[in-house]
């Protein structure tokens, strides 16, 4: 056996969760996916998985395996899924998913672009309040914001995006403005509930010095556009994308706070599902949007 394929068995392996449910896959005996195991482990030398007969656990090694593989396996999908696409033809429904605010702005407008250059795909847009489940949803394409936690899932940067932290002169000329983020606690501020987790608390890094604020919320929606409104109305402080705030930084209707230090990114990512045969309406698509948002970008020139 070659080693991409060792490495793609021990992947499907680990993600099936036991040999018997990889061997009904494969259509063979768990008594055959062992012994594939057993080979492998004696190819390389180590024990990859601690194994019962209710359940499997990764070795150190075996961690190492999966987390370097599951890298190399992406890489040369990616190699082949170019050359691959490169002879297809983009055609078919295309099912993509994004958020409210970004979804409305940009994601329609390179899809109207999109159907123009490419009239044999039809193209499905859904947009959420929030990004939905990319594989139980059945979509081919979703837009997010920052870091993809799903391991199943391909993440490609697309367009680079920023937080910052703005306010509304009507707020900083009756409230002053902070210097530091710990004075946000001593501010109003605008939160956007995106999820329940770490609610109003804003992560801030000056080189190798990094603040961790609670602030005090005075309004919270879990709409973008809601909060950007209360912002420009001067009801509080409030953390916006770049690509949101940026025309109103411009106008002067926000003024950027605390310059100096870095909120955790938010840049804008094509997701996918893991796929060998990647379609070509997808490839054609991400490639598409990637560019559209590079050409019409105007969110990164100011703030």
């Amino acid at each position: 056996m070659s080693a991409v394929s060792d490495l793609e068995f021990f992947v499907a392996l680990v993600r099936h969760g036991s040999l018997s449910a990889l061997a009904r896959e494969m259509g063979v005996t768990p008594p055959a996916v062992s012994a594939r195991l057993a080979q492998l482990e004696r190819r390389l030398g180590v024990r990859l998985l601690n194994r019962t007969t209710r359940r499997l656990s990764m070795t150190h090694e075996g961690e190492q395996y999966l987390s370097t593989g599951s890298g190399l396996l992406s890489q040369l999908q990616e190699l082949d899924r170019t050359i691959s696409s490169s002879r297809a033809t983009p055609r078919g429904l295309l099912r993509v998913n994004a958020t409210f605010g970004f979804g409305r702005r940009h994601v329609a407008q390179a899809i109207a672009a999109f159907h123009r250059q490419y009239p044999d795909v039809d193209v499905q847009l859904e947009l959420t309040d929030r990004p939905l489940n990319l594989l139980e949803a059945s979509y081919d394409v979703c837009i997010r914001f920052g870091a993809i936690p799903d391991s199943n899932l391909i993440a490609r940067r697309i367009a680079p995006n920023r937080r910052l932290v703005c306010a509304s002169p009507i707020y900083l000329r009756q409230r002053g403005e902070p210097a530091t983020p710990r004075e946000l606690q001593q501010h109003s501020c605008i939160v956007l509930r995106e999820n329940e987790t770490a609610y109003g608390t804003w992560h801030f890094s000056k080189g190798k010095r990094h603040e961790t604020v609670k602030v005090h919320s005075v309004l919270s929606s879990n709409d973008g556009e809601a909060t950007l409104v209360w912002g420009l109305d001067g009801q509080g402080i409030l953390m916006r994308s770049e690509w949101d705030a940026n025309p109103y930084l411009e106008s002067g209707r926000l003024k950027r706070l605390l310059p100096d230090w870095v909120l955790p990114p938010a840049d804008i990512c094509a997701v996918y599902p893991q796929r060998l045969n990647l379609s070509a309406k997808v490839t054609a698509f991400v490639d598409f949007l990637e560019q559209f948002l590079d050409d019409g970008r105007a969110w990164t020139s100011g703030g």
